[in-house]
């Protein structure tokens, strides 16, 4: 678990936090971590792990106005911010409100609506309105032009190195199962699991976990070490052997019966044969009539 100190945060600590973020001007919740903010905001998803996330105060992947609010919080103390659009996504971009042609989504046998978001090339947009063989996408960021409100608590901050490498990978890729992590003065060693090897996205995050892991740690050398085994087969074929074996052994057990020698038959007396009977003449269907 990770450890908690007593008192404020201070910048390059890595904390985990509870928040719930509105949009100023109508209140509405658009973020959270917490299970039953989501539920009552109508966008639970239960594939989502809501949980305090964790933060690397200073490594620039949350909002700097947060960060600046998180930094001096009481641990456990419920604290608020408002974050004006300049400071948070930005102001909306015109430029960035396109049309596309309809055979766009088509080829990608998407059906296009307004609210829904897309994929066009390597970004996100979301789909504004459809008519004339042609569809308007903003690729404005959902948040530009929009005041923010979080309200959020500081719940501990990990001290433990290995627990921090737990959490800066679970910030980048979203979770840190199957990872292990052993760290020395003079680097740090990563061993992978099974799913960096078919992630689409692990050879972009792990830049992001070799400059988080160096801060955290203090080393200059981070190694990622892959482990490819056939761990699975030899099991198996451990575990078959036993069986096998014991099948065998049980086999060998029981002494076959020795064949009894058989009574000598009586020589069956043979029965006249029925006399044959002559055939009854065979009964022939009536022909039809020709029509």
């Amino acid at each position: 678990m990770a450890a908690t100190k007593k008192g404020s945060v201070e910048k390059g600590d890595l904390v985990h936090v509870d928040y719930d973020a509105f949009f100023a001007d109508n209140g509405k919740l658009f973020d959270t971590t917490k299970a039953e903010s989501a539920k009552n905001a109508g966008f639970f998803d239960e594939k989502f792990e809501y949980a305090p996330m964790p933060i690397l105060l200073g490594s620039g992947k949350m909002f700097e106005a947060l960060e600046n609010a998180i930094v001096g919080a009481d641990i456990g103390k419920p604290k608020e911010v408002k974050i004006p659009f300049a400071d948070a996504a930005g102001a909306r971009d015109p430029k960035l409100i396109e049309l596309h042609p309809m055979r766009e989504f088509h080829r990608q046998e998407i059906d296009p609506h307004p609210g829904l978001e897309v994929q066009l090339g390597n970004r996100r947009g979301t789909i504004m309105s459809v008519g004339a063989g042609r569809v308007r996408v903003d690729f404005n960021n959902p948040l530009a032009g929009k005041d923010l409100i979080y309200k959020f608590t500081v719940k501990d901050v990990v001290s433990d190195k290995v627990e921090k490498a737990k959490a800066v990978v679970k910030m980048s890729i979203g979770t840190s199962d199957g990872f292990e992590f052993t760290i020395k003065e003079d680097r740090v060693t990563v061993i992978l699991p099974e799913l960096t090897k078919f992630d689409q996205n692990w050879p972009i995050a792990r830049f992001r976990i070799v400059s988080d892991l160096r801060k955290i740690a203090g080393v200059d050398t981070i190694e990622f070490v892959e482990v490819w085994a056939l761990a699975e087969k030899k099991d198996a074929k451990k575990a078959a052997k036993p069986k096998a074996d014991a099948a065998d052994d049980k086999a060998e057990a029981k002494p076959k019966a020795e064949a009894k020698p058989k009574a000598d038959a009586k020589p069956a007396e043979a029965k006249p044969k029925a006399e044959a009977k002559p055939d009854a003449p065979v009964k022939k269907a009536p022909a039809k009539k020709s029509e």
